[in-house]
């Protein structure tokens, strides 16, 4: 990693969605899929898919913060899933899709924070954000197939019917955020 970098690890359900989604923001040098924030060692995704380490499927990102801002990176995660549901994302339940943010720096946390009372205080009706925020201790590499998975797989029908839709969203939304805008 080049030290001008910035690494951030986030979780807001299936890590193929969020995977595909980070791929296309300019400024992101490498997504990885992977396991954290849970209590076992050496995670796999079975265990991880049942519920049984407290791990959460998440993307690790790294970013040029001098090309994109960690704003714009929290405005596209807040954008793409529901914060506001404990623990599910669509059809995914269970705390392995929780919306998480694993921070890497002070620096970090204090913007994530402050970045959900501003979601919080801009619509008293709504539901408040749930994402749990916590430093990031350790980041368990997700098995090979995982990665590059809508890449490699986008005639599947989940990257048809839930990453494809997800897609044009970010493309609609945040055309002024995308590689082949820069």
């Amino acid at each position: 990693m080049d030290k001008n970098n910035e690494i951030i690890v986030f979780g807001g359900g299936c890590f193929w969605c969020m995977e595909a989604v980070f791929k296309m923001i300019k400024g992101v040098i490498s997504v990885e899929p992977g396991y954290a924030g849970g209590n076992k060692d050496n995670p796999n995704y079975q265990d991880v898919s049942l519920g049984l380490t407290g791990h959460a499927e998440v993307i690790k990102i790294e970013y040029k913060a001098q090309i994109i801002s960690f704003e714009n990176i929290l405005t596209v995660f807040f954008a793409t899933h529901d914060p506001t549901t404990k623990n599910r994302q669509g059809n995914d339940i269970g705390t392995q899709y929780r919306s998480i943010i694993l921070y890497t720096s002070e620096e970090q946390k204090k913007q994530a924070e402050k970045f959900i009372i501003t979601i919080n205080n801009s619509n008293e009706k709504g539901a408040p954000v749930v994402t749990e925020i916590k430093t990031l201790d350790i980041f368990y590499t997700a098995e090979n197939y995982h990665k590059n998975y809508y890449e490699n797989n986008k005639s599947q029908p989940y990257c048809q019917v839930v990453i494809n839709p997800k897609l044009k969203k970010v493309q609609e939304k945040f055309a002024n955020l995308l590689k082949n805008n820069e």
